[in-house]
C-alpha cells in the first residue's frame, strides 16, 4: 500500500510491505522507499517518523545522484575480457609504481562495491567496472592496490590516494553516480512511481 511523508521540502512516497521478517527495516530499492514489517506489526508511522533524518538524507542523496547521472553515460561497449586485460595491465603498472604486488587478481559481480583487497593480498574487481571510463577504472585499481600497503582507510591510505588523485572527491562522486545508474538499470526514476 502506498503512503507519503513530507520531510522539509521533499514529498517521499513509500510502500509498506508486511512479510515474514523478525524486525522492521527501511530500504530504498529502485529509487523507492520500502518499509518492511512483520505481519502482525501495529501502526508503522512511528518507524517512518523516528528515521526521518535518514530517509531525508538518503532521498536527497538519490536526487543528487539522479542529477549527476544525467551528465554521464555508461560505457557498455567494453567486453568483459577486455576489462580483465585492461585491469591486469593497470595492476602491473601500479605494482611498479607502489612497489607492491597482489597474490591474485579475480573478477566477479559484486552487489555493494567496486573492488576488494583481502588480508592475504588478493584483489577482486567487480565486473561492472566494464561500464566505467578508463580513468575511473584506474582510480579503483589504484585504490585497491593501496590496500596492499594499508588495509584500512586511515591517514597512510588517504595520503597515497591524495598524492596520486588530488581530485579524488570528484572521482568518488562520479563513481557514486555510475553505481546509481548501474543499480537502477539505467531507468529514470520517478520517486512516486511503482517498482
Amino acid at each position: 500500500m502506498e503512503h507519503q511523508i513530507t520531510i522539509k521540502d521533499a514529498v517521499i512516497c513509500y510502500d509498506v510491505i508486511r512479510g515474514e521478517v523478525k524486525n522492521p527495516r527501511l530500504e530504498f530499492k529502485k529509487g523507492r522507499l520500502k518499509l518492511i514489517i512483520p505481519k502482525g506489526y501495529p501502526e508503522h508511522e512511528h518507524i517512518i517518523h523516528r528515521h526521518r533524518r535518514w530517509i531525508y538524507n538518503r532521498h536527497s542523496w538519490m536526487q543528487e545522484m539522479l542529477a549527476e547521472a544525467g551528465n554521464i553515460q555508461l560505457d557498455s561497449g567494453r567486453p568483459e575480457e577486455d576489462l580483465r586485460m585492461l585491469v591486469r595491465r593497470m595492476v602491473a603498472s601500479i605494482s611498479n609504481e607502489l612497489k607492491v604486488a597482489p597474490q591474485a587478481v579475480s573478477f566477479r559481480k559484486m552487489r555493494a562495491k567496486w573492488g576488494s583487497c583481502s588480508s592475504k593480498g588478493n584483489l577482486s574487481f567487480n565486473t561492472h567496472l566494464r561500464y566505467l571510463p578508463e580513468d575511473l577504472i584506474e582510480y579503483i585499481v589504484f585504490h585497491e592496490m593501496v590496500h596492499l600497503i594499508e588495509l584500512n582507510h586511515g591517514p597512510v591510505f588517504r595520503g597515497h590516494i591524495s598524492a596520486r588523485f588530488s581530485d579524488h572527491r570528484v572521482l568518488d562522486k562520479k563513481l557514486s553516480a555510475y553505481w546509481f545508474l548501474i543499480q537502477e538499470h539505467m531507468n529514470t526514476i520517478d520517486p512516486c512511481a511503482g517498482p
